[in-house]
């Protein structure tokens, strides 16, 4: 991605891609293969970028956040995902685990929680999935007890990013039975006794991005904690999703792009039979394919994005993004290791881990056929609605 071509940014969001750009080059890349084979997160580097204002970029400036439109958030991301794709999701996390506080928080609750979970110091971590639930989210089994001065949190709660290192986590818990009208929100600090995170999880990539499952038993927070009414949680987990959806399409394509473009160049550069290997029509089609999908990936996050800054309705966009832009990642970061031939499939070369890397994000926040399954969905009620007005 060249953060010089973007159509339609503002100078000041040109210079924060710039600036992205610019980060990417000089500290993402080269520490990201190293971390990623020790499985070390980098949470001072990700400090570093929080004091640069990126933990908050979507967000209100009232409140400490950096007021970006999402395209421009989201153009952010797939910069950073390009060189290394732990620190792009950390962000894109992070503005999740911010979003229910800032969505659907009081007045009062932006005021006096926002300001501190976007100066850049934090990091958030978003706790919707259980083991037993999986897609089924509104199955999910922890429980929130209201006491005299707040509320009793107990349960398990899987794979989730930052466990174990967050300083907050937005947790979705059970108030009622109701199985979608029982659920709420609680901001809960990380220090919260009672909280604990399991051992990281032993995953096929991501290595540095620490997953784990957290444990609450009888872990305690104030009645101040809870983010809208009882109730109201399923509704804004769904809406989170959302906007994170959102963000795990532009880190797809951010991947994508950082794997074409090392392909490409080891295609310039390699030589076989007296001429480099794009010279050879089977390698040269391949390639242009690979683009052609990257910008389409790129053409369709953005267009979501806009619907989302004009405030119109983009739950069906969000799914058909996340879905096209993960598919295409693996596509895409799967041709680049046959580009590279055997080279591809050793770790001399990066395009290994973006392969490894890209498949986690056809799974997390709403495997595939669950945005498959949303968009049906929002066909079907679209056909509906066509219907009824005739």
């Amino acid at each position: 991605m060249d953060s010089t071509a973007a159509p339609g940014l503002t100078d000041e969001a040109r210079e924060l891609l710039a600036l992205a750009e610019e980060l990417a080059r000089k500290e993402l890349r080269p520490r990201a293969d190293d971390a990623e084979r020790a499985g070390e997160f980098p949470r001072e580097l990700i400090r570093t970028l929080g004091r640069s204002g990126f933990l908050g970029l979507p967000y209100p400036q009232e409140y400490g956040g950096g007021g970006q439109p999402y395209g421009t958030y989201l153009q952010v991301l797939e910069m950073l995902a390009g060189s290394w794709l732990t620190v792009a999701l950390s962000i894109s996390v992070h503005t999740l685990a911010c979003y229910p506080t800032a969505a659907f928080g009081t007045d009062e609750q932006r005021a006096r929680l926002l300001p501190e979970l976007l100066a850049g110091e934090r990091l958030g971590a978003y706790c919707l999935s259980e083991a037993q639930s999986g897609s089924d989210a509104a199955a999910l089994s922890a429980h929130a007890m209201r006491e005299a001065d707040g509320y009793q949190l107990d349960g398990n709660k899987a794979w989730v990013t930052h466990a174990g290192v967050a300083d907050f986590y937005s947790v979705m818990a059970r108030t009622e039975p109701h199985k979608t009208h029982g659920i709420s929100c609680f901001l809960v600090p990380g220090d919260t006794a009672g909280l604990t995170a399991a051992a990281p999880e032993n995953k096929m990539g991501m290595r540095a991005s620490p997953t784990a499952s957290v444990h609450l038993d009888g872990a305690r927070v104030a009645a101040d904690r809870l983010i809208g009414a009882e109730g109201d949680g399923f509704p804004i987990a769904l809406s989170a999703l959302d906007s994170g959806r959102l963000g795990i399409a532009a880190c797809a394509t951010g991947l994508a792009q950082g794997s074409l473009d090392h392909a490409f160049e080891y295609a310039m550069t390699r030589e076989q039979f007296g001429r480099p290997v794009f010279a050879f029509q089977g390698l040269a089609f391949l390639l242009a394919d690979m683009t052609t999908q990257v910008e389409a990936g790129r053409a369709i996050y953005l267009a979501a994005a806009r619907r989302r800054d004009a405030g119109v309705p983009y739950s069906r966009q969000a799914a058909m993004a996340k879905l096209f832009c993960t598919d295409m990642a693996m596509q895409v970061t799967t041709d680049a290791v046959q580009v590279l031939g055997g080279a591809g499939y050793v770790e001399d070369h990066p395009v290994e881990r973006y392969m490894r890397e890209a498949k986690v994000m056809q799974i997390f926040e709403g495997t595939n056929q669950i945005q498959r399954v949303v968009i049906a969905r929002s066909m079907a009620r679209e056909h509906a609605a066509r219907h009824h007005r005739r």
